[in-house]
């Protein structure tokens, strides 16, 4: 079992982040109080406090598209990611970075998505047929 991460950052309000996190990501709420709810985020626990967000910069490359930085994300095989794709875009979710095909038929070929959360903060998750490819060198 691999260890689970523990990640806090700011929210700007609680019952959005309880209706995008639990009722569109599909997260299981845990433990809150009146200024911070805990997710089970795919086996992690991920922390959400009422505050100001942290900043963010579109600098970061996926192709020929930039896309925030800081970012947090989730890598799933595809079945799942494909589930959470029809999940989001069903939801009416912009995305910064629609779901799409990187590095099809190389080493690490991934289907990747970016969206944000309702304060601003950015996700992308992942998606691999084969999980080993992770870490695969191109």
């Amino acid at each position: 079992m691999i260890p689970p991460f523990h990640l806090a950052y700011h929210v700007t309000d609680l019952d959005e982040a309880r209706a995008f996190y639990g009722g569109i990501l599909g997260a299981e709420e845990g433990r809150s109080t009146e200024t911070w709810v805990d997710f089970d985020f795919f086996g992690h626990q991920l922390s959400l406090h009422l505050g100001t967000p942290f900043a963010t910069t579109n600098t970061g490359k996926v192709g020929d598209h930039m896309v925030p930085m800081p970012h947090l994300g989730m890598v799933l095989g595809y079945d799942d990611w494909r589930a959470m794709a029809d999940r989001l875009t069903g939801a009416g979710v912009d995305f910064v970075l629609p779901p799409s095909v990187r590095f099809e038929g190389q080493p690490g070929e991934q289907w990747t998505m970016f969206f944000r959360d309702p304060s601003g903060n950015p996700i992308e998750i992942k998606g691999f047929r084969d999980l080993a490819g992770v870490f695969a060198k191109g």
